[in-house]
């Protein structure tokens, strides 16, 4: 009698065909291991040639660093978006039902490395580059701190959350044709952490000089941060579980597409 659980002998209820999780792994880990290389500089070389942006030594450790940082992510963001836009469904509106349930399974990937960027580059180097500057002199905008977070994990997550948003409106009918407002808020508010950045500098170098974590300052990160991961996200995870449950009963329950209509397209 053939098995009706996942991964068993129906190949109607084979895991594989309806995601890979291979997408999922190899981006965590490889995030994982490009960012804690970085932290592993940093805790290498910030104190024994991070301190002083004047020395002939933080030119060639840390400015080295930062050129490499930019020209990186510039490739992988233009090589990322590239891909989702040449691959789009041209097609979109007309997608299959199970295809689209597919298509969601790795949406929700694109979305679990999008927030494992925002955690590295929001509670991580955020965080521990607000300590740097308690203790260490804040001489310029480039320092071993702001290397690592301004320059590389802002701009990784920032290029996750475009490519999450980029590859729902080339690939699922429900964001093709309608702007959603909690996944625009889910990206643009963690995005607008890094033009807050520049505010924060100009602020640090003409208003307020102590690094205080409560100081008006640092609002705006705080408050684009939450309107992402708390306002954002909850919205999109409803409409994710809603759309997919009405996937769910036209394929398996074949019950009419009609019931794919309740949201317009």
């Amino acid at each position: 009698m053939a098995s009706t659980t996942f991964g068993g002998s129906d190949r109607g209820y084979d895991m594989s065909l309806w995601y890979d999780s291979r997408p999922l792994k190899i981006g965590w880990f490889t995030m994982l291991v490009v960012v804690g290389a970085e932290v592993v500089y940093q805790r290498v070389f910030g104190f024994s040639h991070g301190l002083d942006s004047m020395t002939p030594e933080f030119e060639t450790v840390w400015m080295g660093l930062w050129r490499f940082n930019v020209i990186s992510n510039i490739i992988f963001s233009a090589a990322t978006l590239g891909w989702i836009w040449s691959t789009r469904d041209r097609n979109v509106a007309n997608v299959d039902p199970k295809t689209e349930l597919k298509r969601y399974f790795y949406w929700m990937m694109w979305l679990a490395i999008y927030v494992f960027g925002v955690y590295w580059a929001g509670s991580y180097t955020l965080e521990q580059d607000a300590s740097w500057h308690q203790v260490i002199i804040r001489d310029t905008s480039f320092t071993a701190s702001h290397i690592l977070a301004f320059y590389f994990t802002f701009p990784l997550y920032i290029t996750c959350g475009v490519a999450s948003y980029l590859y729902a409106m080339t690939r699922l009918p429900q964001f093709s044709k309608n702007v959603s407002f909690p996944l625009v808020g889910a990206i643009v508010g963690p995005l607008m952490i890094l033009p807050n950045v520049g505010l924060n500098e100009w602020g640090h170098a003409f208003w307020f000089v102590d690094e205080l974590f409560a100081a008006p300052l640092h609002w705006g990160f705080v408050i684009l941060g939450w309107c992402g991961l708390f306002g954002g996200t909850g919205g999109v995870a409803a409409q994710i579980v809603a759309r997919m449950s009405n996937l769910c009963d036209v394929v398996w329950n074949n019950e009419s597409k009609d019931c794919l209509h309740v949201i317009p397209y």
